[in-house]
C-alpha cells in the first residue's frame, strides 16, 4: 500500500469520498453517462443536457396544469362566440356530454364567462342572490365567493375586481379585490335556476352609470373543447398565459421551470424542432403521471375509506395545498387534472352544507372499469344527503361526461324516479344495455372505452364524515338478462 493510500485509509473523510463523487459509467433510467474523474465527457454533455430538458418539461406540466387548463377552457368559450367580459355562457336546462368539459355535472345549470381587465379595467360582478359563485385567477387560485359563501351572504351586493397595476382610488358600497392576474374566471351556480341568473349583471365600472346589457349565451349541446393538451402544445397553452399576465403573476419556482424550458414572459415561445420533440415527450410523459396521481394515488389518504375503492379527489385540506408550509405538489396535480374551481369551501366542508365527492376508476377486484361489460353499485339505506345526491359517469381520457346515446349519464335522486330495493338500498348498474327490469335505475356506458363514476353528496350529512355510511365497490356481473 502506498503512503498516500495508507494516508486515505486512515482519513476519516475517505469513507465519505464515495457519497460526494460520482462514478463512471454512470447508469441511470435516463441511460448511461460517462465522466472522466467527475467531469463529463462531450458525448454525455450533450445527453445530459437533452435529460435535463426532459426532467424540467416534465416538472414544467405538472406544475402548470391549473394555468393550461384555463387557457383551454377560454380557447373553447371564444369558439363559442363568447369573447367579452359581459358575456355569460350557461347551460339550459343543465350541462351534457356533447362538450368536453372536466368533470362537468349533469344535476345543476352553471353559468361561466371570463373577464379581462385589460380591456374593462375595474369590473363589476352583481351576483344573484341564493347563488354559488366563485372568482379565480388565470393561474386557477382563489380570488373571492361571491353570493352564499361570500361576503353579502346570498343577499345580493356589488363585487369590485381591480387589476394588479391599478394605483387609483376605489368607490364605497363594493366588495372590494385586487387580483393577480389582468383575466379571471367566474363560476356561477343560482339556486333559483336559469332566471335567477340571468338577474347577474357585469360591467366595467367606467360603465356604472350606464351600464350595457348582460348577454347571455346559452352552451348547452356546444360541441366544444375546453380541456388543455397532453403534447407539445400543452406548452403552447402555457406561454399564452405567460405573456399576457405581469412576471410578477406566478411564483418564482414555477416561472423559473417555465423558463428553463423557453417559455419567459416578454419574448416568443419559439422552441427549435428538437426542444418541441423533448417537450412533446416530456408533456406525454407527464400526463400518464398525472393519470397516475388521479386513478391510483399513492397518498395513503386517498381511499375514502380502508380498503374501499372510491378515492377523495382533494386532498390535504388545503385549497392552496399546502400543509406544513409545504406546497402538496401531488394534490394540486390530481386536482386540477381532475377538476376545476378552487374555493376554501371545497377544503372546509360542513355537515348538511356544499358538496362531498368521491370517485373511482376500478371494480372491487381492483380491474379498470370496462365499458363493454356490466357493474352493479350498491347504495346502502339513506345516502347521507341533505338534498340529494347523484352518481355522474366520465370518459377517463377526456375527464369528461361520457358520450354515449344518453348525453345526461347520470343518475340521482332529484328525478324521484330511482328505485329501491326492499332492505332500503339502492341498486345502480351500469353498462351498454340496461338490465331486464332495471331501467330506471342504469348508466349507459360505451363498449371500448373506459369511465369512471364520480358520487355527489349536496348536503352531506354526518354520516358521511365520520363514514358510517359507504358505497359499495363496483362488483362485475356477469350475467344481467334472463
Amino acid at each position: 500500500m502506498t503512503e498516500r493510500a495508507e494516508h486515505l485509509k486512515e482519513d476519516p473523510l475517505a469513507a465519505v469520498l464515495s457519497a460526494v463523487s460520482t462514478p463512471s459509467p454512470l447508469d441511470t433510467p435516463l441511460g448511461r453517462f460517462e465522466l472522466v474523474d467527475g467531469v463529463p465527457t462531450p458525448e454525455s454533455v450533450e445527453r445530459l443536457y437533452a435529460s435535463l430538458d426532459l426532467v424540467r418539461g416534465i416538472e414544467a406540466y405538472l406544475s402548470t396544469i391549473p394555468g393550461a387548463s384555463l387557457v383551454a377552457m377560454r380557447q373553447g368559450f371564444r369558439s363559442l362566440g363568447l369573447v367579452r367580459s359581459t358575456q355569460i355562457g350557461y347551460t339550459e336546462p343543465r350541462a351534457d356530454s356533447n362538450g368536453v368539459f372536466l368533470t362537468a355535472n349533469t344535476e345543476t345549470t352553471y353559468g361561466t364567462f371570463f373577464f379581462d381587465l385589460h380591456e374593462t379595467g375595474p369590473f363589476v360582478i352583481e351576483p344573484p342572490q341564493q347563488s354559488l359563485c366563485v372568482v379565480d385567477d388565470f393561474w386557477f387560485r382563489y380570488v373571492a365567493d361571491m353570493g352564499i359563501a361570500g361576503p353579502d351572504r346570498g343577499e345580493g351586493g356589488r363585487y369590485l375586481f381591480l387589476p394588479p397595476d391599478h394605483d387609483g382610488g376605489v368607490p364605497d358600497g363594493y366588495h372590494v379585490y385586487r387580483t393577480p392576474t389582468f383575466t379571471n374566471w367566474v363560476v356561477l351556480r343560482a339556486l333559483g335556476g336559469v332566471p335567477a341568473m340571468r338577474t347577474t349583471r357585469v360591467y366595467p365600472l367606467a360603465d356604472v352609470d350606464d351600464p350595457p346589457e348582460t348577454e347571455f349565451v346559452n352552451i348547452a349541446g356546444a360541441r366544444v373543447n375546453t380541456v388543455h393538451a397532453n403534447d407539445a402544445s400543452f406548452f403552447d397553452e402555457v406561454a399564452e398565459i405567460v405573456a399576457e399576465e405581469p412576471p410578477g403573476a406566478l411564483d418564482p419556482e414555477r416561472a423559473g421551470l417555465l423558463r428553463a424550458v423557453g417559455i419567459q414572459h416578454g419574448r416568443p415561445f419559439t422552441p427549435s424542432p428538437e426542444r418541441r420533440a423533448t417537450l412533446d415527450t416530456a408533456a406525454r410523459t407527464a400526463a400518464a403521471m398525472s393519470r397516475a396521481l388521479v386513478y391510483s394515488p399513492r397518498d395513503p389518504e386517498a381511499p375514502i375509506a380502508p380498503g374501499s375503492r372510491w378515492l377523495n379527489g382533494f386532498l390535504g385540506g388545503s385549497y392552496e395545498f399546502l400543509a406544513d408550509g409545504a406546497r402538496l405538489l401531488d394534490a394540486r396535480t390530481q386536482f386540477h387534472f381532475l377538476a376545476t374551481v378552487i374555493t376554501p369551501a371545497m377544503a372546509h366542508a360542513q355537515v348538511g352544507a356544499g358538496s362531498a365527492y368521491a370517485y373511482t376508476a376500478h371494480d372491487a377486484a381492483g380491474a379498470v372499469l370496462d365499458g363493454a361489460r356490466t357493474y352493479r353499485l350498491v347504495l346502502t339505506p339513506n345516502p347521507p344527503a341533505e338534498n340529494f345526491w347523484a352518481v355522474d359517469i366520465y370518459d377517463t381520457q377526456t375527464r369528461s361526461l361520457l358520450q354515449t346515446s344518453d348525453p345526461h349519464p347520470s343518475v340521482m335522486s332529484l328525478t324521484g324516479t330511482v328505485a329501491t330495493e326492499d332492505d332500503g338500498s339502492i341498486v345502480l348498474w351500469f353498462g351498454p344495455e340496461p338490465p331486464e327490469g332495471r331501467e330506471r335505475n342504469w348508466v349507459e356506458t360505451a363498449p371500448g372505452k373506459s369511465w369512471f363514476p364520480l358520487l355527489r353528496l349536496y348536503g352531506p350529512l354526518e354520516p358521511w364524515f365520520d363514514r358510517t355510511w359507504l358505497p359499495g365497490d363496483l362488483e362485475l356481473v356477469e350475467s344481467t338478462r334472463g
